[in-house]
């Protein structure tokens, strides 16, 4: 026998992995099949289509229809959802050195194709003063819609950096928001 076309299981079993098993989906049909596979659903800065609305309410759409045929499934269990942000607060003069002339172009939803026929709709970054961005955040359907929320860094500027970072998030971002 050449190949088996039959699931493999996982060895060792874990108690609960089903319940810890994520699926990046990058489309609100893949968020239906993740749904429908009993995964936890983890949406990116980008989705493999584009409808013409803000990626956030484009990506709420995708969480919906997620949580839709998870119920239609009949899971028991309640999933998780997770979406990714590019949150970059400008809180010193080292931040204003790397991100104060970022274009405009990075701070709104970008539409383009990854190659030849496949159009994706890109969320925009996060960038500025920290109360300017937790205006932003409130504002994002998708944001507001999940349960985790993923953040990227610009892992080329080293931990140092980046630890920074993610404690200005955590610090002066994230209570206002209302992340715990």
């Amino acid at each position: 026998m050449t190949g088996s076309s039959a699931p493999l299981a996982i060895m060792p079993q874990s108690p609960g992995l089903a319940d810890r098993i994520w699926w990046g989906a990058g489309s609100r049909a893949t968020g239906v099949w993740t749904a429908q596979q009993g995964m936890n659903l983890m949406s990116s800065t980008l989705l493999t289509e584009d409808t013409g609305v803000p990626f956030g309410d484009l990506q709420a759409e995708q969480i919906q229809q997620f949580r839709d045929a998870w119920k239609a499934a009949g899971w028991e269990r309640e999933p998780r959802v997770s979406v990714s942000r590019s949150i970059l607060p400008i809180t010193t003069d080292e931040d204003r050195a790397y991100f104060g002339a970022r274009g405009s172009d990075e701070q709104e939803d970008q539409v383009g194709y990854l190659d030849a026929t496949t159009i994706a709709r890109f969320g925009k970054s996060y960038i500025g003063e920290p109360d300017a961005i937790v205006s932003e955040l409130l504002q994002d359907a998708a944001v507001r819609e999940a349960d985790t929320i993923l953040l990227t860094v610009p892992n080329q500027l080293g931990v140092e950096y980046n630890t920074h970072l993610l404690r200005t998030v955590v610090e002066h971002i994230a209570p206002a928001v209302g992340w715990r």
